[in-house]
This record gives structure tokens, sequence and C-alpha cells, in this order.
């Protein structure tokens, strides 16, 4: 395991401090009221009660309803969840079932080597 200066560990920690403070700003794109996208609802607003409390904004958009909204967002799948803040933009396809990946792909967490 690399080891890490001072200077990089007190970043690192300045970045996880900021990262819990951040407004998370959220699409989750679906096709219709499926059960599919019923359950990917469900878990995408359970998951960010949990983990964001008050510290997000979450927009579901139906792709059949809304289909302008998906032009630039190159949706090829749905559900589709699109985090655009905080930077960098983070896209997850599926039904949202693993809680982890979540986690670690909004950098809630950070993976053990």
């Amino acid at each position: 395991m690399p080891v890490r200066t001072n200077r990089e560990t007190k970043a690192i920690i300045a970045k996880a401090r900021k990262l819990k403070r951040a407004r998370y700003v959220l699409r989750l794109y679906v096709a219709g009221m499926t059960p599919r996208s019923a359950e990917a609802i469900r878990r995408v607003t359970d998951f960010c009660e949990k983990h964001l409390t008050t510290r997000y904004e979450l927009e579901i958009i139906d792709i059949y309803q809304k289909p302008a909204l998906t032009k630039g967002e190159q949706i090829v799948a749905v559900p589709t969840l699109v985090k655009t803040l905080p930077t960098p933009l983070r896209r997850f396809i599926g039904d949202m079932h693993d809680e982890e990946k979540l986690l670690f792909g909004m950098d809630l967490v950070t993976r053990e080597k």
C-alpha cells in the first residue's frame, strides 16, 4: 500500500468533509410505470433518504412522457440514474439494487483494497 504524505491525507479528509455537506442533484430516467421502473424509484428514494437525507434533489423523468428531456443526456437504457452534482457526472444503469455500488459511485464511501 502506498504511503501518503501529510498533505495528501489532509486533502483526502478535506474532500470527505466537503462531500458530507454537498448537495446531490440526481435524475432518474424510467420508462413508464412498469414494475422495474417502480422498483428503481423505490430503491433510489430509499437510498437517498438513508444516505443523503435532506441533501438531495431527485427528479424522476418518464421518457415516454418527456422524451425531449433525454436529449443530450446519452440515455441508452432505463432505468438510469444520473448524478450531475457534485461533480464528476456519473450514470448508473439498472434497478439500483447494489447499494455498495451506488455508495462508491456517488463518492460516499471508498473501496477497500
